[in-house]
């Protein structure tokens, strides 16, 4: 794996889990009751953007360096998921 690669993984990784993280401890403007007017009452009262994108790098961080390790390592290979038998006659690298 090259470094674009390892990037682009790590990329992928961190937005994936940063959407998980994003709705973890939201408390709504409705529900702590103190709509601003002109927004609506689903609307985060407090977001913690700082803190979410901490935790999401260092999650993220975590299982790039599992997913790079079974990749490198070659653990887990495309060849192991060829069920159909359609890469028998290609030589692997």
């Amino acid at each position: 794996m090259g470094i674009t690669s390892a990037l682009v993984l790590f990329a992928v990784i961190w937005w994936m889990v940063f959407f998980v993280v994003l709705p973890l401890r939201l408390r709504t403007q409705g529900e702590d009751g103190e709509v601003v007017p002109g927004t609506p009452e689903g609307a985060p009262n407090n977001l913690n953007m700082r803190r979410k994108v901490r935790m999401t790098t260092l999650w993220s961080f975590g299982i790039w360096v599992i997913v790079a390790g079974v990749i490198l390592t070659e653990t887990v290979t495309v060849r192991d998921f060829d069920f159909m038998g359609r890469l028998d006659g290609i030589e692997a690298r």
